[in-house]
């Protein structure tokens, strides 16, 4: 699956979903009954790690890091994708140009 979306495309797709927030609900084809869950397992299904470190690289404050790289993740992701992450509670944290999880 190829995206190559831009960095700035990855930013403006989670900002355009950000009333989508946290709205489980809507999301078809779940991995997990858990929103959390479900966009781990899908950031590792799309960029599957090497076993050496773990997906959740920080937390800070109830604020979880990803340690998803946004520029792999615009590489393959798409817009229903980004969406499905939105509704999981990922948003993309401008300050640390991270993915994030608040708990």
């Amino acid at each position: 699956m190829k995206s190559n979306m831009t960095i700035e495309q990855l930013v403006a797709t989670f900002n355009k979903y950000g009333d989508e927030y946290l709205s489980f609900i809507d999301v078809t084809n779940k991995h997990s009954r858990r929103p959390d869950m479900h966009a781990l397992i899908l950031l590792d299904k799309l960029l599957p790690g090497d076993g050496m470190y773990d997906l959740i690289t920080g937390a800070e404050n109830g604020q979880f890091f990803i340690g998803i790289e946004p520029e792999a993740l615009a590489r393959v992701a798409t817009e229903e994708i980004i969406l499905d992450l939105v509704r999981c509670g990922v948003v993309y944290d401008e300050d640390s140009e991270s993915l994030s999880l608040f708990a």
